[in-house]
């Protein structure tokens, strides 16, 4: 098992935080009962509707990724801001700490939002189920 101990703490949390990014944009997609149509046009077909689905969705659909990403980085920033300032106080460093704690409690919020960004909206999930009825296939769900 490999031991990080060698690398300073701001090259960890870049690992830390390329891992998180690499691993949480892969994306949802409906999941579809193999129904007769589905059995009919096949998986290839199908993948292709529901590309074409997203698309139109992603067209009609407002989205707020920006208003998403910015709130949860504001949101963290102050929630660190808060958190490091008390452990600081404790160590008899209140400033410092409410400034590392806003420093690294940003750049969580602003991970998280922009996982959150990327999951498409109830409104866009609904939009897709809609579309993919419409031509033929019944979604029981998303991953």
């Amino acid at each position: 098992m490999s031991n990080f101990s060698w690398l300073p703490l701001h090259s960890k949390m870049c690992l830390l935080i390329f891992f998180l990014v690499g691993n949480g944009c892969s994306g949802t997609k409906p999941v579809l009962y193999p129904n007769e149509h589905l059995n009919q046009v096949g998986s290839e077909q199908a993948n292709l509707d529901i590309k074409e689905c997203q698309t139109l969705a992603d067209n009609y659909v407002a989205s707020n990724t920006t208003g998403t990403v910015a709130e949860n980085t504001v949101i963290g920033a102050g929630v660190g801001g808060a958190t490091g300032a008390v452990g600081g106080a404790i160590r008899g460093g209140a400033g410092i700490g409410a400034a590392v704690g806003a420093a690294m409690g940003a750049t969580v919020g602003f991970i998280r939002g922009l996982f959150r960004a990327s999951e498409p909206s109830p409104t866009h999930k609904t939009f897709v189920n809609r579309c993919l009825h419409d031509r033929g296939y019944e979604a029981i769900g998303w991953e």
